[in-house]
């Protein structure tokens, strides 16, 4: 069953993450990595939330952490992505928006992880 419920999380959280991805990066032209910048701080919320009210609240069904967490956000965030653009960022003499980039990430991905906490521990 577990297994059944990452591979429905992960295919719906891969499939919003490409909607996402490509509805944002159509409307944006810059550099900068925008839609996965946004899609990993967006994800940082979701499991700081998520995982906190799983974590917190009694009498939760033990499937909602393999389909939401594992898969869901497994499929959704794009980590992999974010250090891909940042080496190629690097690559193209693009030095500093890849730092800026790199620490914009880190800063709003933990700011919104701990948002998401405090929002669900309301």
């Amino acid at each position: 069953m577990k297994f059944l419920l990452v591979a429905i999380g992960g295919a719906a959280g891969s499939l919003l993450r490409f909607i996402a991805a490509t509805a944002i990066m159509n409307r944006y032209a810059g550099a900068f990595p925008l839609g996965t910048f946004l899609i990993n701080v967006t994800g940082s919320f979701i499991i700081g939330f998520l995982l906190t009210v799983i974590e917190t609240r009694a009498g939760l069904s033990p499937h909602w952490k393999p389909l939401l967490i594992i898969g869901f956000l497994g499929g959704y965030t794009t980590f992999s992505s974010f250090e891909w653009e940042t080496l190629s960022l690097i690559r193209q003499d693009a030095f500093w928006v890849a730092v800026g980039y790199l620490m914009a990430s880190v800063f709003c991905g933990f700011t919104a992880v701990w948002l998401g906490a405090l929002l669900a521990r309301r």
